[in-house]
C-alpha cells in the first residue's frame, strides 16, 4: 500500500448506503446492509445473502496463510482481481463479489467490463478494472470532497491506520476469501449445503478472525451483500391484498415502510457526503463563539462522540459474542 499510488481513487466509507448507491450505479439489483450480529436469526432475516464484506485494520503480512487462516487456491476458476492502486479496495471488493454471483443482472457498462476481463490473470484484471474511468468516477462520487489541503505547509507527516475490505462468499461448494492484496484467493474449506449453508462456515471463519483483535476493538465492521427485498415484499403485498388477508398485508406494509425509510436515510446521507460543508461549519463556529456558546457546544460534541464510540464497541462485542 504505497502512499501515493491511488491513481485518482479516493477513500470511501464502510457504509451500506454508499455500497448500495454504487450497486445502483452499476445496474445491479442488490443492496448492502449492516450486520450487527452473526447469529443465525440475524443472517436468516437478510437472506438470500450472496457475500459478506469485511472491513478490518490492515497489517502487512507476507507469504501464504497458515493452515488456521485457510489455504491459497492457486487454480481458482472464478473471478478474482488484484488491488493495484490504493483507495480502490471498497469497489474492488464489490467487483470480486459480483464476479462470482451466477446469472447476475448488471448494467451495460459493467457487463462489458466483466466480459472484457474474462480469462485475464488477477493482476491484469485489477489493472483493467481500476483503469476504467467510469468505474472510478462512480466510486469517487460517493467520497467526501477534499475540503482542506495541508500540502505545502511543511507540516510533519503523520502515519494513519490503513483499513481494507475483503469478501467472503461461496464458490464451488467451499467458502472463499477474496482479498485483492493477496496473490491468490483463500479457501476456508467446504460447507454443509443443508441448514445455514455457507453462512455457518463464514460465521466460524469471521468469528475466529475477530477473536484475534483485543476486546472492544473498533478495527472491523461487517456488511451483507443481499437481494433487494422491496420487489418481493411488494409482490407479497399485492397477493395478500388480493386474498383479503388484511392482517398479513398490514405487517408487510410495515416492512415496506421500514425499507423505504432506510433508503431515504441513505439518500440523504449520500447527498451530505457529496457536499463541502467547510463554509457552513466555519459560520456556525463563529456564531457560537460570538454567542458565548462555543465551549458548551464542544462539551456536548465530545459527549456525543463518546456515546458513538461506545455504540461501536457494543457492535463489535455483539459480533464477537455470537
Amino acid at each position: 500500500m504505497a502512499e501515493d499510488s491511488s491513481n485518482g481513487w479516493q477513500l470511501t466509507e464502510s457504509d451500506p448506503g454508499v455500497f448500495t448507491e454504487l450497486l445502483k450505479t452499476l445496474g445491479v439489483p442488490l443492496i448492502v446492509d449492516d450486520l450487527y450480529s452473526l447469529d443465525s436469526e440475524s443472517l436468516a432475516a437478510l437472506q438470500p445473502i450472496h457475500a459478506l464484506i469485511f472491513l478490518f485494520k490492515w497489517i502487512p503480512t507476507s507469504g501464504a496463510p497458515t493452515s488456521a487462516q485457510g489455504e491459497f487456491d492457486r487454480d481458482f476458476a472464478g473471478f478474482f482481481a488484484h488491488q493495484v492502486v490504493n483507495n480502490a479496495c471498497a469497489t474492488l471488493a464489490v467487483m470480486n463479489a459480483l464476479g462470482n454471483i451466477p446469472s447476475l443482472t448488471t448494467g451495460p457498462q459493467l457487463g462489458e467490463l466483466m466480459s472484457f476481463t474474462t480469462g485475464m490473470d488477477p493482476q491484469t484484471r485489477g489493472i483493467v478494472l481500476t483503469s476504467a474511468d467510469w468505474l472510478r468516477e462512480a466510486h469517487n462520487s460517493l467520497s467526501p470532497p477534499s475540503a482542506i489541503s495541508l500540502d505545502g505547509l511543511g507540516l510533519p507527516k503523520t502515519s494513519e491506520d490503513a483499513y481494507h475490505f475483503v469478501v467472503y462468499l461461496p464458490s464451488m461448494g467451499a467458502l472463499y476469501e477474496l482479498d485483492g492484496l493477496k496473490e491468490f484467493p483463500v479457501v476456508h474449506g467446504s460447507y454443509d449445503e443443508t441448514g445455514e449453508g455457507w453462512l455457518k462456515k463464514a460465521r466460524e471463519t469471521i468469528e475466529a478472525r475477530i477473536a484475534t483483535y483485543p476486546a472492544g476493538a473498533l478495527e472491523f465492521s461487517l456488511l451483507a451483500l443481499r437481494d433487494d427485498p422491496l420487489p418481493v415484499l411488494e409482490a407479497q403485498l399485492r397477493q395478500l391484498q388480493a386474498a383479503n388477508n388484511h392482517s398479513a398485508a398490514a405487517e408487510t406494509v410495515v416492512k415496506i415502510s421500514t425499507e423505504n425509510s432506510k433508503r431515504e436515510r441513505w439518500a440523504f446521507e449520500n447527498s451530505l457526503r457529496k457536499h463541502n460543508h467547510v463554509g457552513l461549519v466555519h459560520a456556525l463556529i463563529v456564531a457560537l463563539a460570538k454567542a458565548g456558546k462555543l465551549e458548551s457546544a464542544k462539551t456536548s460534541a465530545k459527549s456525543t462522540m463518546k456515546e458513538r464510540i461506545e455504540a461501536r464497541k457494543a457492535k463489535g462485542a455483539d459480533l464477537m459474542d455470537d
